[in-house]
């Protein structure tokens, strides 16, 4: 037994009469922590009900509810050896005396355990209460609203006609404020709409729904004070800074440079405050200490300029020169100072600080805009009622809406709060404002001594959801004071890392510090490094290896070689920034043969067979779409060449239609003669449809003609056709009686969704984003020094900013807010202070990206990075430093030396690798042209058989539930492809990748919502059993011959056909054929070993009749078994 350098903080985390907020960093066991507590929560309540866990995923809800049920069926099972499994066991027993004396019966109920995504709790409240919570019938939930949120702002401007109420004024303002770019006024609002949860709250209720001038700028002067505070107590020599600084103010003054910052110090003897009105000042101080660029002055830098000449009338130079020497010292005495880097930086700030004051024409804009947000919300309700549809952001409004709160609480929170005893949120790093609310709203009616308990638990240094209003800040803010809202917690820190070997542990370690903050900055989300201990050794050779490139190197090629070399040790990952990256990078993968599976990578509408079908609807509905119809004649259905093509596209300067001059038999005689067969053969299939032009369903229309044109023998891949399907029902979707109304709403439409993953692909490519919660043997981290796009700038800029910690009011916060600066003007100064706090707030955040992606690993991990050679006027090269805001720029600390030393090593001639991939113009892929249709074959003629009618196999799952006959339909499908694919490509990794595939597959068997993700929790169960348990890996060993999968028989029995379906078989070492059946079955109760004894009996029978059949066909000796993957040790052999 291995004893965790964590195991008292593990021990108190699970404690059931205490809460806690838990930062558990990657790797430290955070499900298996989330899922003991939940057991020992259990173990203490009447009704399973009373505990309830929210994740922010449904694949997070559906493993932790897995994991429980599994615990609990365990827990019939010996005890592990392993300590934290014999906790959980521990645990999951007393759960289950709880559960048996009470009647819950979990295993044929696990609805009754409370896990569930915040936004199927969120929807589960606005269905209790619709009329609190502002729905009629419940709509449905998009994840995409855009549509709407453009439609709302289209309405709101039409109210510019109308006038009256104000509106019309308030959007002139806009208007005029934005060059009258309306296209421009509709997107912005619309941005507004997609984040108004974020600034709806702060809108009083009342008159114009505004915020009051006064309380905006005390909120502006509160944030100023507190950045000047840090100023005052970093400060020394304030006598004698303010004695230079008056010096060189009345010499500048002499000199006719009123305007100069240090003018402002003239006559101040009073020590410098916080008070707003002392930034000029502050701002003297920074322009006497630091050069324009923002460096410490030198001696040198100490001249006339800056207020310091080295003669003046009436004065002699010797006391000039005393003033600069005294000037200097303080210099020299501040830079070297131990406080030097955090004086400058406060100093350099200063330039970013606004004055707290709106001056007449911002707040003339702002106060319109502020006033036009709530109309425009108005309408996007509206818009949601007619459609039927609302977004994430008014379903989370709903949910607040509907329990009330404070004074006034609804029944249905009375009604919550008198069912939910403990509650336990899932990466609660990941919060936003609104969902924090709701939170305060659930337990403002705790008592302290009540027996309720709260339990949060994340990490923060994994918070990388800003752009989802993620608020890691509200993390750092509990575990600093040990309180959420009114509730007490007391923090805990996980350390020991189960992941990851000691050698990828200790890089990070080393790496960390030196990428996030050495202090925690809640306002801006700073999160400080927490060191891990590695639960597993160290493996040999370099854990953590970086490849520095230099610019022009074939990048593509480096991560090819590193995937196919890293392939043979086990599951391989290119995580990446950005999906624009990953081009030439795919393209090497491709030319080496190595499968890969990019996974939400490439946008669907770049897929061949959905462009194609696109064009052919476009060119179906619009006979003038010359585009579409020269694509449609150069897609692989038809394939003319490029020089048919022109003859086609040509005539009438080229204007005309392409379908007339289709139809145009002298210039159907001017193509070539493969091209007259091919022209031939698509007239006669395209015309018959554009006869039926408006007549019925546009996507009917597009798929026959499709289909007869030969689309679906033109694709390789099955996930060809799915993308295909998928294409097709969004054409349904978006077509207005037969026709295409708007064809870019359609191509937008494409582009936020995905093509679809490689299934086959042994390596996984994917956005750094998207591996969050994965794991993988070996992380390939290519383009490390890409910088990302530029954000575009909103309407409004605001940043919610809460009173220092420690204040009474938790939930007081000042919202900073400034109007977009007018088209062609100057930038607006709190608008770029804003700005400023967001861009420090993306730098943070970038260093926690690094750390997600980096803690992906558990074997290995590579890095890799391109650099730029630059030359001096000495003819000096050396490297330029990675560009601000790349991944490689906040890991330059850690990895800086190996770059500069690798150039140093191999020169910048051996560093560069020459040329580039030749370009080869692909293949015209084309059907022959004589392709047609296969017609049904002739009737076969009926043979002699038997009146009574062929038996037929056995339903395996007519004792079961619709859900679990659909489950064991996809395990048998995933386990015969496990037989024909081998063991070997298969893992945790694979398994979880196709979690999306076991829901669509779920889903089209008929599973419903409320069913399909514990569903898919035990496919992936019974799938990870199989592959770990040794009889399962025994079943599909690749030693054994004569191996078959889902094997189809057919014999007489009783005088009657037979036909049968044996799912695994073949012959083993000891040459005995072997007949496995999988039974998808969970026992209820009682011990497995009854269980599995029953199953034999039931089955006997059924397995007996394949051995006669095999009997029949070969003289070996013949054994049965069953296999149950849901069950532990799930493996009898059935006796003859």
């Amino acid at each position: 037994m291995t004893h965790l350098a964590d195991a008292p903080i593990r021990a108190q985390a699970i404690d059931p009469g205490a809460s806690f907020i838990v930062q558990a960093p990657a790797g430290s066991g955070k499900t298996g922590l989330l899922t003991q507590r939940f057991l020992a929560l259990l173990a203490t309540v009447q009704r399973p009900e009373e505990v309830v866990a929210i994740t922010f995923t449904r694949k997070a809800a559906a493993e932790m509810r897995g994991r429980i049920l599994q615990a609990l069926a365990d827990a019939d099972l010996p005890p592990p050896g392993e300590d934290f499994q014999k906790i959980t066991w521990d645990l999951a027993r007393a759960a289950r005396r709880q559960e048996q004396s009470q009647n819950w019966d979990l295993t044929r109920n696990p609805g009754r355990l409370r896990i569930l995504t915040i936004d199927a709790f969120c929807g589960a409240l606005t269905r209790q209460m619709p009329w609190l919570a502002r729905f009629g019938a419940q709509p449905g939930i998009g994840d995409e609203a855009g549509d709407l949120f453009a439609e709302a702002a289209r309405r709101l401007l039409a109210e510019l006609e109308q006038g009256g109420d104000g509106a019309g004024e308030a959007l002139e303002t806009l208007l005029l404020h934005l060059d009258n770019d309306l296209s421009r006024v509709e997107k912005l609002l619309a941005g507004m709409l997609a984040r108004r949860d974020q600034w709806l709250r702060h809108l009083k209720e009342g008159e114009g729904a505004r915020l009051e001038r006064v309380r905006l700028e005390g909120g502006l002067r509160y944030v100023l004070a507190e950045e000047l505070s840090s100023l005052v107590v970093t400060l020394p020599e304030q006598d004698e800074l303010l004695t230079l600084g008056r010096y060189a103010a009345g010499n500048l003054c002499s000199e006719g440079k009123e305007q100069a910052p240090q003018v402002a110090l003239l006559g101040r003897t009073t020590p410098l405050t916080a008070h707003p009105d002392d930034l000029p000042a502050w701002r003297g101080v920074a322009a006497l200490l630091l050069t324009g660029q923002g460096d410490w002055r030198s001696p040198r830098g100490i001249n006339k300029n800056c207020g310091f000449p080295t003669e003046l009338p009436d004065t002699d130079k010797g006391t000039c020169k005393q003033w600069k020497q005294r000037m200097g010292a303080v210099l020299e005495r501040l830079s070297a100072s131990p406080e030097a880097d955090r004086f400058l930086a406060l100093l350099q700030g200063l330039d970013n600080l606004p004055t707290p004051v709106y001056d007449e024409a911002q707040w003339q804009t702002l106060e319109a805009v502020l006033s036009l947000l709530p109309r425009a919300v108005a309408h996007l309700r509206r818009v949601f009622g007619e459609q039927g549809e609302v977004d994430h952001v008014e379903v989370m409004g709903g949910a607040i809406q509907a329990l009330g709160g404070g004074d006034n609480p609804s029944e249905l929170l009375l009604r919550l709060d008198a069912t939910i005893n403990h509650l336990l949120i899932d990466e609660f790093q990941d919060t936003s404002r609104s969902q924090f609310e709701l939170l305060g709203t659930l337990i403002a009616g705790w008592q302290p001594g009540d027996g309720r308990t709260l339990f949060l638990v994340g990490d923060p240094m994994q918070s990388i959801y800003r752009f989802r209003e993620a608020e890691v800040g509200l993390f750092v803010r509990i575990m600093a004071e040990g309180r959420c809202h009114h509730w007490p917690l007391t923090p805990l820190q996980l350390t020991v890392n189960f992941r990851s070997r000691a050698g990828i542990v200790a890089w990070v370690n080393r790496a960390f510090p030196l990428v996030l903050p050495a202090e925690p900055d809640p306002v801006a989300g700073g999160v400080p490094y927490a060191a891990s201990v590695a639960a597993r050794p160290a493996a040999q050779g370099e854990a953590a290896t970086f490849h520095p490139l230099l610019e022009g190197a074939q990048e593509g090629e480096v991560v090819a070689e590193l995937a196919q070399q890293a392939i043979k040790r086990g599951s391989v990952a290119i995580l990446v920034r950005a999906r624009t990256s990953l081009p030439p990078i795919l393209a090497a993968l491709a030319a080496r043969s190595i499968p890969f599976q990019a996974v939400e990578i490439e946008p669907l509408a770049r897929r061949p067979v959905v462009q194609d079908l696109v064009q052919l609807a476009r060119a179906l509905v619009h006979l003038g779409d010359r585009l579409a119809w020269l694509a449609i004649l150069r897609a692989p259905w038809c394939g003319l060449t490029l020089a048919d093509l022109t003859i086609l596209a040509g005539g009438e300067g080229k204007t005309a239609a392409v379908w007339g001059r289709m139809n145009n038999p002298e210039v159907a005689a001017a193509l070539s003669p493969d091209g007259q067969a091919r022209l031939v053969r698509i007239v006669a299939i395209l015309a018959p449809a554009l006869g039926h032009t408006r007549r019925g369903r546009l996507r009917g229309r597009v798929e026959g003609v499709w289909r007869a044109l030969g689309g679906p023998a033109c694709l390789n891949h099955p996930t060809e056709l799915e993308e295909g399907l998928m294409t097709l029902d969004l054409i349904g979707a978006l077509e207005e009686g037969g026709d295409l109304p708007d064809p870019a709403r359609l191509d937008a439409k494409l582009q936020q969704l995905f093509a679809l993953p490689d299934p086959e692909g042994v390596v996984q490519v994917m956005t750094i984003h998207k591996s969050k919660g994965l794991e993988f043997d070996t992380v390939i981290l290519p383009s490390l020094e890409r910088r990302p796009n530029n954000q575009e700038t909103p309407l409004l800029r605001w940043v919610e900013r809460p009173r220092a910690m420690g204040g009474q009011g938790e939930d007081e916060a000042d919202l900073l807010v400034a109007p977009l600066h007018p088209t062609g003007g100057e930038g607006d100064p709190i608008y770029r202070y804003l700005g400023s706090l967001g861009c420090k707030m993306e730098r943070l955040e970038t260093g926690r990206l690094l750390y997600v992606a980096a803690t992906r690993a558990r074997e290995r991990l590579h890095g890799i990075g391109s650099l730029k050679i630059k030359e001096d006027k000495n003819g000096v090269r050396s490297l330029s430093p990675p560009s601000g805001g790349s991944l490689l720029a906040h890991l330059w600390p850690a990895v800086g030396p190996i770059f500069e030393g690798a150039m140093l090593r191999a020169g910048v001639e051996a560093a560069h690798i020459e040329g580039a991939l030749p370009t080869v113009a692909p293949p015209l892929r084309r059907l022959p042209a004589d392709w047609h249709l296969v017609g049904l074959p002739a009737p076969l003629p009926l043979a002699a058989t038997p009146s009574a009618p062929a038996a037929q196999i056995e339903v395996e799952f007519d004792w079961a539930g619709e859900a679990a006959k659909h489950v064991g339909t996809v395990v048998h499908r995933m386990l015969e492809r496990i037989g024909k694919e081998g063991l070997s490509r298969w893992g945790r990794d694979r398994v979880a990748a196709l979690e999306p595939a076991f829901a669509r597959q779920l889903a089209a068997l008929g599973v419903p919502t409320t069913e399909r993700f514990s569903a898919v929790a035990k496919v992936v169960r019974a799938l990870l059993q199989t592959l770990e348990d040794p009889k399962g890996r025994w079943i599909f060993d690749t030693a054994h011959t004569q191996v078959r999968t889902e094997y189809p028989l057919t014999g007489i029995e009783g005088g009657q056909p037979v036909h049968k379906v044996i799912d695994r078989t073949f012959v083993d070492g000891d040459g005995t054929r072997w007949i496995v059946d999988f039974k998808t079955g969970g026992h209820a109760g009682g011990g497995a070993d009854e269980f599995l004894d029953r199953e034999v009996e039931r089955y006997r029978g059924q397995l007996l009749g394949y051995a006669r059949l095999f009997q029949r066909l070969e003289d070996r000796p013949v054994k049965l078994g069953l296999y149950f993957p849901l069950v532990r040790g799930g493996w009898r052999e059935v006796a003859g």
